[in-house]
């Protein structure tokens, strides 16, 4: 169990997301983690939970060894001057979970400072994120306690900060993507003669074994696709006009398009 102290800097959807995947994994006490924000009645189920709620953002500063930096992009470096002679170098660790905003610009305001920059995805609200990390000026220590930390929100992949785009893109747009697949297959489950809550069930846990199965037993998809597609079979028909329509080349094109959506605004 962690003994630092944590304190989440934005407590809107993913700052509470990960405040509330530190208590259910066990990696943090309640005592241990504070919450900030302006309007603090949002915030009534942490609070209940007995994590402590605050207005102040440099106080929650001064009385934490770990700083989470979950604001909106637009206003971090305004609140971060305002509260910068708060943080200790020498003590803490600032971990931004912010897109857009980085190592670089977080230096500046917290020079000869622990940062880590951080890509989750929305998933963190059950703990089963892919949150990809990046850092500068950490000890293995440090690098070690963040990963764990992460770790208990799902599976955590270290980047160069260079690919930080592109994990936005692909673990945390991407998100946006699978459930229109999924979507989509509900939509063709209804045609084909299933009610609407039948198909989600099963389109969505289809989706969820396919995912296990190639994390969980290692493979390549085309493995598991081989496996399933027989000779004149209706699951290689169905592929087939699925290619036929566009279906590879539209995704990873919807990929491409993402990218260049954040890299040249």
């Amino acid at each position: 169990m962690s003994s630092k102290k944590i304190a989440i800097i934005g407590g809107g959807n993913l700052g509470s997301a990960i405040a509330q995947g530190l208590l259910k994994s066990g990696f943090s006490k309640a005592g241990d983690i504070i919450v900030t924000k302006r309007n603090t009645g949002t915030l009534g189920a942490l609070q209940e939970a007995g994590v402590q709620i605050e207005r102040d953002n440099a106080k929650a500063v001064r009385g934490s060894e770990v700083i989470v930096v979950a604001l909106k992009p637009y206003n971090v470096r305004e609140v971060l001057q305002e509260i910068k002679a708060s943080f200790d170098p020498s003590k803490q660790i600032l971990i931004s979970v912010v897109t857009g905003v980085s190592i670089d610009d977080l230096e500046q305001i917290t020079p000869g400072m622990a940062v880590v920059r951080a890509m989750p995805n929305t998933a963190i609200a059950i703990q089963e994120s892919v949150t990809c990390i990046c850092y500068k000026n950490a000890s293995e220590e440090q690098v070690a306690y963040v990963t764990n930390m992460f770790n208990q929100l799902g599976v955590t992949v270290s980047i160069d900060e260079k690919l930080m785009d592109a994990a936005t893109v692909l673990g945390a747009c991407g998100i946006a993507y699978a459930l229109r697949f999924i979507r989509a297959s509900i939509q063709g489950g209804i045609e084909i003669g299933f009610d609407v809550r039948t198909a989600s069930l099963i389109a969505a846990q289809t989706v969820k074994g396919a995912a296990e199965l190639l994390i969980r037993e290692n493979r390549h998809p085309e493995e598991e696709i081989d496996k399933v597609t027989t000779p004149k079979g209706c699951t290689i028909a169905g592929l087939n006009e699925m290619e036929h329509q566009g279906f590879s080349s539209s995704l990873i094109k919807g990929i491409t398009v993402s990218y260049n959506k954040i890299v040249k605004g």
